[in-house]
């Protein structure tokens, strides 16, 4: 076997299947993790050439968390994914105190998830958006991040608004376990109707500041 073919970085990213993945960037023991979607390898960032996404509209930021609110989720992520990679027969992965961690394609939407459902959450209702996350199946996960991406998927442009909103309401809400069906469904079901109800009362406030 080729061992470039077999080499696994970070979260089960492996870069001779695919190039897309997405990386946790931890610029400072106390500053805020950027989280970013790549879809290309770059070798020179592991050279130290390349540390992280430095503009904070660059269409690859998905979402900029405060420390105190990435280490409130880190270990939980962490042992999910390292669950399931065990399961695949990977090694584990873990997160680097100050550097880049890159993390899969799947993976990396999962992770973006929870990040927009916390990134305006108050840190009490962490632990519930944590529960929620774990309750839901990865394909949910995935699939409420793409629709999420579609719209609203730009760290700093798409902060607070329709879906990524709605996510936070959801997530940050009774948490679910992966045994109650019943509930996942209809937290779903309910997102759109959130997204909904968010915009019309954005456009409510921004009526009334035009009348002022």
């Amino acid at each position: 076997m080729n061992r470039e073919s077999s080499v696994v970085e970070g979260f089960g990213f492996k870069p001779a299947e695919s190039e897309h993945y997405f990386l946790v960037s931890v610029i400072s023991p106390t500053g805020d993790v950027q989280i970013s979607e790549h879809m290309s390898w770059n070798s020179e960032m592991w050279k130290g050439k390349i540390h992280a996404v430095k503009d904070e509209s660059d269409e690859r930021l998905r979402v900029t968390l405060p420390r105190v609110k990435w280490d409130l989720i880190a270990d939980a992520v962490s042992a999910e994914f390292n669950r399931r990679l065990k399961e695949m027969g990977y090694k584990k992965g873990s997160w680097k105190g100050r550097g880049l961690t890159p993390v899969s394609r799947l993976f990396g939407k999962e992770l973006v998830l929870l990040g927009w459902a916390i990134e305006d959450a108050d840190p009490g209702r962490i632990p519930a958006a944590v529960a929620n996350w774990l309750g839901l199946l990865p394909e949910e996960r995935w699939w409420l991040y793409t629709m999420t991406n579609a719209a609203t998927g730009q760290a700093s442009r798409g902060r607070n608004t329709g879906w990524r909103a709605a996510v936070r309401f959801a997530l940050c809400d009774n948490p679910i376990t992966s045994s109650k069906a019943e509930q996942r469904v209809g937290l779903i079901a309910n997102l759109d109707d959130k997204e909904k109800s968010i915009d019309q009362e954005k456009k409510k406030q921004g009526s009334l500041l035009d009348f002022n």
